[in-house]
């Protein structure tokens, strides 16, 4: 149940609890999964293997399905978590909101490795799944789909988070969810083309 807030505290979130889901929710997403589970399973730094992401689709492909599903879990927890604890808390709407974006800000650049993760996507369905189950069910059936045909991280993720506004939209969903559902998933789009950006960088 949200806790509504007026608009001033919108800008300018008062007292210290807001503030410390938000280092929480950073912390939570800095925890590095796949990192961990290539030194202690593999013995291999997965920033250095394969695409040199930091996330479960590397993983997947680089350690393995097993180890690269339970990684993808896990950073979805991540982010499930987060959302979970400034709920608890009794944190204000936009705190949540803003707690959610740390976790996916913490996986993609952790503060345990030198700000170098992964692109997010686990994560953010975590968030998203938390605070927008409903949608999050209806997308996944044709997300997980084309995971399966394709084989593609990327394409899966767009028939996930493309329809995802319009199906909270169609449910009832507040527009404030309604707008979260497309501005967290813009976090992993700006993400994978600063990714891309720095690849073709260092390949010219």
């Amino acid at each position: 149940m949200w806790v509504r807030v007026p608009l001033p505290a919108l800008l300018i979130l008062e007292g210290e609890m807001p503030w410390l889901m938000v280092i929480v929710g950073y912390l939570l997403g800095s925890i590095p999964t796949a990192y961990i589970a290539g030194h202690a399973l593999k013995g291999v730094d997965i920033r250095r293997i394969g695409d040199d992401n930091m996330g479960a689709a590397n993983a997947f492909r680089q350690l393995g399905a097993k180890i690269g599903l339970v990684v993808g879990a896990i950073d979805a927890g991540k982010g499930a978590v987060a959302i979970l604890v400034a709920q608890a808390t009794g944190t204000p709407q936009i705190a949540v909101f803003l707690t959610g974006a740390a976790a996916v800000t913490g996986h993609n650049w952790p503060v345990f490795l030198g700000f170098r993760g992964g692109r997010g996507e686990s994560t953010t369905i975590g968030v998203l799944a938390t605070l927008v189950t409903q949608p999050m069910i209806v997308v996944a059936v044709p997300a997980i789909l084309v995971l399966a045909i394709k084989r593609n991280v990327v394409l899966a993720s767009a028939f996930m988070f493309i329809p995802l506004p319009l199906v909270g939209w169609l449910l009832g969903f507040p527009l404030s969810l309604v707008a979260y559902s497309v501005a967290l998933p813009c976090l992993v789009g700006f993400t994978h083309f600063l990714r891309a950006r720095r690849s073709a960088v260092l390949q010219a």
